[in-house]
């Protein structure tokens, strides 16, 4: 049903986006927040139906509660219809060289648009947000940095670099995604 139902409220959402705030509540009204404990493959695993897309970022964990200040007053400034909830999660500072949270506690932003409706410039602003506070884009999740952007953020993005070059000097493993993102 949540599957179902939310796709037909973000197509209406997308073909009216001024009723997106009263689909919104009635959205939270019949989803509303639910509490539940189990085995981490039968929480996080769901079927995902109504098709998004999305931009994902990794800040340092004290940036988080600055950047959804300036996200949230954005919307407000805008009124850009917002049809999924802003997601954060928040993980331990690890030691992957290219992973967002290298080096820092980090909490993960996430800003989605129902792939029905025009996004606009909200992941421009969404992207021009987080890079005043140093974030590290999700690899798999959509964003417009480059090699030289990507090695600003990422400390150990050089020495990724130099095992590339020695693993696959030939770039057989390339293509015009990875030649944006990690150079020629």
């Amino acid at each position: 049903m949540a599957n179902g139902v939310f796709a037909l409220v973000n197509a209406v959402g997308a073909a009216a986006p001024r009723m997106v705030p009263a689909l919104n509540r009635l959205s939270a009204a019949a989803l509303g927040s639910r509490t539940y404990a189990d085995r981490s493959h039968r929480v996080f695993c769901s079927p995902r139906r109504v098709r998004f897309v999305e931009s994902e970022y990794a800040v340092p964990i004290d940036a988080v509660a600055p950047v959804l200040r300036e996200l949230r007053a954005w919307y407000g400034r805008t009124r850009v219809p917002i049809q999924f909830p802003v997601e954060v999660r928040f993980v331990a500072g690890d030691d992957v060289w290219l992973s967002g949270a290298f080096g820092r506690e980090t909490a993960y932003v996430a800003v989605h648009q129902y792939t029905g409706a025009a996004v606009g410039d909200s992941f421009d602003v969404f992207e021009q947000i987080v890079a005043e506070h140093d974030g590290r884009p999700h690899w798999g999740k959509q964003h417009t940095l480059g090699v030289e952007r990507l090695r600003a953020v990422h400390p150990k993005m050089d020495a990724f670099l130099a095992v590339r070059d020695r693993l696959d000097p030939g770039r057989v493993l390339a293509n015009p995604h990875l030649e944006r993102v990690l150079g020629a």
